[in-house]
């Protein structure tokens, strides 16, 4: 397996998403990931909904391969623990509230003077500094702080969050590629490097190309549903029996679907010739080529369009997803036991390393089931160990 990360140890203070994610990707590359946990309650997504008995699918999905310590950092024996664990530790992720890290002792300042070379990474909702750097930000808020939740959904209609999560998921992909970076760098300087990704600078940095066309052309776009403002044909038809999805994203590829359905004649169109032609002509394009698409069923254009070299898909549900031989054939899907909830499935980092096959090591921790294994290899003694959970200074 390929595990370029094997002997880094990871201080996991993150919840939810975007952080879990991130510290996942260090994990299935091989690091060692403990996650520190509030010790009266855990990650607060162990309580979300739907449940696997008493285990929330939102943790599940981002929490394999990972130890849990359960620990009170508001106490002076909590933090202790942690600062006794530094010396040992080359990353940490973290994704308190601004200005939390610093009343617990777990800032950046603090934490380096116990590491010199430590690599520290702080996710938020709205970064660090600025006017709003004390505000808390979640995916949707920041769908809809961004000017993103502006875009989304039928023209005329209302605000559509996107249900993906998208900005928490890859504010976790940027955070997991600057730690990256700063590896690189600390191999070649011995330095450890501070770096902080935010929700918001990630909901900005997916609008690049939409700011790019709103400042030439100096309105605010219209919603277009699921089709594109530049592309034209380039969205969801509907065949005689169900929708799919059609991506013509040139003048080869309309040429290519005019042959395809028998109507060279739209070839030279002047209305339909470049793609220009057929943005500036969009309502027309698309009542042309809905009359064609509706003639058949799904399957049939599907099987025609693909093989000729026309982008097209049908609009699946997730089981149908799942139940496509592609979905098996690229191992995305892992399956795996649990101690107490049995098989499982999870979804796989979505690289593929020299084509090695994919697997989980660990199932997502019980609350506090590392506890006292990482207490002891850290030199405390059963009786101080007991004396902590007494306290409830540890769960475990």
């Amino acid at each position: 397996m390929f595990k370029p990360l094997a002997g880094l140890r990871v201080l996991d203070f993150t919840k939810v998403l975007a952080g879990p994610l991130c510290t996942q990707y260090l994990s299935d590359m091989g690091a060692e990931v403990i996650k520190v946990e509030p010790a009266e309650v855990g990650d607060e997504t162990r309580r979300w909904p739907p449940f696997r008995e008493g285990q929330g699918a939102v943790f599940l999905s981002v929490n394999r391969n990972k130890q849990s310590l359960a620990v009170d950092l508001k106490t002076a024996a909590g933090r202790e623990i942690v600062h006794r664990l530094m010396p040992t530790i080359d990353i940490v992720v973290e994704s308190y509230g601004t200005g939390v890290t610093e009343r617990l002792a777990i800032d950046y300042a603090t934490l380096k003077a116990l590491k010199p070379d430590l690599i520290y990474c702080s996710i938020s909702g709205f970064g660090r500094t600025g006017p709003r750097a004390g505000s808390l930000g979640y995916d949707v808020i920041l769908q809809a702080f961004s000017g993103v939740m502006s875009l989304t959904g039928e023209k005329g209609g209302g605000p559509i969050r996107s249900p993906i999560s998208p900005i928490d998921q890859t504010t976790g992909l940027h955070a997991f590629s600057g730690i990256l970076a700063a590896l690189l760098q600390r191999g070649s300087t011995g330095e450890g490097t501070q770096l902080e990704v935010s929700l918001f600078e990630t909901a900005v940095g997916f609008l690049g190309y939409n700011l790019q066309s709103f400042w030439e052309k100096g309105v605010q776009p219209e919603k277009c549903g699921s089709g594109h403002e530049s592309l034209c044909p380039y969205q969801a038809f509907e065949a005689s029996d169900a929708p799919l999805m059609i991506g013509i994203a040139n003048d080869n590829l309309w040429q290519r679907f005019c042959r395809a359905v028998g109507r060279e004649d739209l070839i030279d169109d002047p209305r339909f010739r470049t793609n220009p032609d057929r943005v500036a002509h969009f309502a027309e394009t698309v009542a042309t080529v809905q009359a064609i698409v509706q003639t058949r069923p799904r399957d049939e254009w599907t099987a025609l369009l693909t093989g000729l070299g026309v982008p097209c898909a049908p609009i699946n549900s997730l089981q149908e997803m799942l139940d496509d031989p592609h979905t098996a054939a690229r191992g995305i899907v892992l399956d795996y036991d649990h101690p107490t909830l049995g098989p499982m499935k999870s979804i796989a980092h979505p690289i593929v390393f020299n084509g090695a096959e994919r697997s989980v090591r660990t199932a997502p921790p019980l609350h506090g089931e590392h506890t006292r294994r990482i207490l002891a290899a850290a030199g405390y003694d059963a009786d101080r160990i007991e004396e902590l959970v007494a306290g409830a200074v540890i769960v475990g």
